[in-house]
C-alpha cells in the first residue's frame, strides 16, 4: 500500500464524458494508467454543467444538451510521481485541461483486505 502524507500535488484532468481512447472512455484510461503507474489513487467526478475552450455549454438540465458532460479525473500523489506521469497525459489528452495544485495530505488510509481488521470491529453481530 502506498504511504502518502505531507506535501503532495493534486493533478486534475478535465475532459468530456464522451472523449475516448481506442474506443474506451478517456477518463477510464487515465484511471487505469494511474493505477498501473502505482499512483496513490484516482477519482472521477462527473459534472452536471460546464464549458471549456470550445465555449459550448454542456448541461444535464436539458435533455438535448446532456451529451458530453464535463468529467474531472483527480489524482493526488508526491510531486515526483505525478510529474513522472505527465508524459502519459500528453499522449492521451488532446482536448481538455490539465492542472497541478500543491496540496497537503492529512490522512490517507485504505481499507484492509479483511474487514474484520478495521479498528473497532470484532466481526460479531453481522
Amino acid at each position: 500500500m502506498t504511504r502518502l502524507t505531507g506535501r503532495a500535488l493534486r493533478l486534475t484532468v478535465y475532459v468530456g464524458e464522451d472523449d475516448t481512447w481506442h474506443h474506451r472512455p478517456l477518463y477510464s484510461e487515465i484511471v487505469h494508467r494511474a493505477h498501473t503507474a502505482g499512483l496513490a489513487g484516482a477519482s472521477v467526478f462527473r459534472g452536471v454543467e460546464g464549458f471549456g475552450a470550445s465555449s459550448r455549454i454542456h448541461t444535464s438540465r436539458l435533455l438535448s444538451l446532456s451529451e458530453d458532460l464535463p468529467v474531472a479525473v483527480v489524482v493526488v500523489d508526491t510531486e515526483e510521481r505525478i510529474r513522472a506521469f505527465l508524459p502519459q497525459l500528453d499522449e492521451l489528452v488532446t482536448e481538455g485541461l490539465v492542472t497541478l495544485d500543491d496540496c497537503e495530505v492529512i490522512r490517507y488510509v485504505g481499507r484492509p483486505d479483511n474487514p474484520d481488521e478495521q479498528p473497532g470491529r470484532t466481526g460479531r453481530g453481522r
